[in-house]
């Protein structure tokens, strides 16, 4: 079973809900969407319908954001966000019948490769669901490289 603390980094601000206004705004945008559209559509349509919901709200957002991926300090690669709002909290749309551990991981990923701090992952399955992450800055670790981690090993057995 998986339990919020086995995610030991990747946790809500314990002082309280960080941007939790425009998370509650949001999410309320959210099932307004799914109310009126129901679920059935691909995900670039609920992706046009939150756009227009967003812009009706007064909302700054930008849609499909690349986000890089990083190697060695080289670029290797991006994948594209689905909605960035008030430059504050990616928004993941999803079109399954229940949230998977993959779009989870997905939405961890997009936090942890930018300064955003908040994702909603938002599912216009069978029924409506969202689940909220954030992942401080001052928490997030740069993963060392291989060949750093082989250098520490080396200068420590020659000490």
């Amino acid at each position: 079973m998986r339990t919020a603390t086995s995610l030991p980094q990747i946790y809500a601000d314990s002082r309280g809900l960080k941007h939790a206004d425009l998370t509650g705004k949001l999410i309320g945008i959210f099932f307004s969407v799914y109310n009126e559209l129901g679920h059935g559509f691909l995900e670039s349509v609920y992706e046009q319908a939150m756009s227009i919901a967003l812009a009706e709200n007064g909302l700054f957002f930008q849609r499909q954001i690349a986000i890089p991926v990083w190697f060695h300090k080289q670029q290797i690669g991006e994948f594209s966000a689905d909605l960035l709002v008030n430059e504050q909290i990616i928004l993941e749309l999803k079109t399954g019948r229940d949230i998977d551990l993959a779009w989870e991981k997905q939405a961890l990923n997009y936090l942890r490769a930018t300064q955003i701090e908040v994702a909603l992952l938002l599912n216009f399955g069978p029924q409506a669901q969202f689940k909220r992450y954030a992942f401080e800055n001052e928490r997030k670790i740069p993963r060392k490289s291989a060949k750093s981690a082989e250098e520490k090993l080396i200068n420590s057995n020659q000490g």
